[in-house]
């Protein structure tokens, strides 16, 4: 059976984030034995990513950045701006991805819609259609997009492609920081999941959910060693977003 990454969350800065994500998208390319890897993740204080084709910089964020109360950085992948504080961020890099890109969607996203409705919650994809405003990706829902029952946004996904492969990244909304989300996007976040859902339990959740999902994968767990996390920070210190600013 092809191979398959499971690699155990970790916290860093976004820059250290966005290196590896990459750096496993290049892995798949050049592996011929690499079929799919996935991966949660969280970042060092209060992040602001910025999609890959977002031109417009409010001088509000770039204040906001100034005085420390957040960091940016641009993502790999496409859509709006994703506040990353108080969430869960997942990774799902594929190296045989269908081609048609609403179906690599669909498929790149079943496993979040089995695993929210084990919890009692009914995701599905949202409807609207791409509009250049506004620049917070929560604010609307695309065909990208898992909204539940009520048409809360829960799951905002964009995507990278390199030579077929894919890299799909997507943010879970847990509790939002209220305060910040409000100075950010002047509005206010999608209420919070049930407090009594933790992090802990819908990782777990979500990770037998892929795992069903992609049942034919040989999936091995993996964590970075000290010495290549000592790489990783290296090399992300080039992975400065100069175009921001």
């Amino acid at each position: 059976s092809e191979k398959g990454l499971l690699i155990n969350p970790i916290q860093l800065s976004g820059n250290e984030q966005m290196q590896i994500d990459l750096m496993l998208l290049e892995q798949s390319i050049s592996e011929s034995n690499f079929a799919i890897a996935f991966r949660f993740y969280t970042w060092m204080g209060p992040w602001l990513s910025i999609g890959k084709n977002q031109k417009v910089i409010p001088k509000k964020w770039i204040r906001l950045n100034k005085l420390k109360k957040i960091k940016i950085i641009r993502r790999p992948s496409g859509g709006k701006a994703v506040l990353h504080s108080g969430g869960l961020t997942y990774a799902l890099i594929w190296k045989s991805p269908p081609r048609k890109k609403k179906e690599s969607y669909i498929q790149a996203s079943k496993w979040l819609i089995d695993g929210f409705s084990e919890l009692g919650i009914e995701l599905s994809f949202g409807n609207q259609s791409i509009i250049s405003e506004p620049l917070d990706c929560f604010a609307n829902s695309t065909t990208a997009d898992l909204i539940d029952e009520k048409g809360q946004k829960r799951v905002g996904s964009a995507q990278y492609w390199k030579k077929g492969h894919l890299l799909q990244h997507g943010e879970i909304l847990i509790e939002p920081p209220e305060d910040l989300w409000i100075e950010l996007f002047n509005t206010l976040p999608p209420k919070p999941l049930e407090k009594s859902i933790t992090k802990e339990h819908l990782q777990e959740i979500l990770k037998g959910s892929l795992i069903k999902n992609w049942s034919g994968i040989s999936w091995q767990e993996y964590s970075f060693n000290k010495k290549q996390l000592r790489e990783i920070e290296k090399v992300s210190k080039s992975y400065l977003p100069e175009d921001l600013f």
